[in-house]
């Protein structure tokens, strides 16, 4: 009986162990995967899109997102995220929460540029959120409104960063300070598991409640 040449054969066999191994590795295993993913956790799978009143998405539960107007200024009306580095270096309308720029600014706690920072951003946070009746000062300035994360992109703040702001969006909305109280309180998550982290705002789904309960004008501040 004729027989191919062993280097041949052993070529053969290895050609069809990768073709074995690319159907179950590449095709049926992701398949699988995708599959158990889009039906036990299809919001997950999905990127835990965020949908507007009109079920359009928006975002993404995830990554944050800034509300800012064309020059970078952020806008009173909605509640901000905390600071964020994720931006494309050199570019003029990029302000921050960008996906593809994720990263922190890698200054230590002993790092003087980071004081000068975090100094200039209390300032600017105490005056930015103070309101007639209603002041804030830099020692008043929650931390998580000053510091970024290390990815950039972290979605939440904390309850009492979002307390800060509560005046200042009453303001610009002509509502009371306890109606957007209770409207955070609402969009306030707890710990993971009951357990992990600490309780977080959710700022985009935060401030998606507030404009489809207390619509900006435009009239006030």
């Amino acid at each position: 009986m004729n027989r191919l040449p062993a280097p041949i054969l052993r070529h053969l066999a290895a050609l069809r162990a990768l073709l074995v191994l690319t159907v179950i590795c590449g095709i049926a295993y992701p398949l699988l995967v995708t599959g158990i993913a889009q039906a036990a956790f299809k919001d997950k799978a999905d990127g835990s899109l965020i949908k507007d009143a009109k079920g359009q998405s928006v975002g993404s539960a995830l990554l944050c997102q800034e509300f800012v107007d064309a020059k970078g200024n952020p806008l009173p009306q909605y509640f901000q995220p905390r600071p964020s580095n994720a931006i494309l270096a050199g570019s003029t309308n990029d302000h921050g929460c960008d996906p593809a720029q994720s990263g922190g600014s890698n200054l230590g706690t002993n790092s003087d540029k980071l004081k000068q920072q975090v100094a200039d951003r209390q300032k600017t946070m105490a005056a930015f959120d103070s309101v007639p009746g209603h002041s804030v000062t830099p020692g008043q300035v929650a931390v998580d409104a000053v510091t970024a994360s290390a990815s950039g992109l972290d979605p939440d703040i904390s309850p009492l960063n979002a307390a800060q702001q509560e005046h200042r969006i009453a303001a610009t909305r002509g509502i009371t300070a306890a109606q957007v109280e209770a409207l955070v309180k609402a969009n306030t998550g707890g710990r993971d598991l009951g357990l992990l982290g600490e309780s977080g705002v959710n700022v985009l789904q935060l401030n998606l409640a507030l404009d489809a309960q207390y619509p900006y004008t435009g009239k006030y501040r």
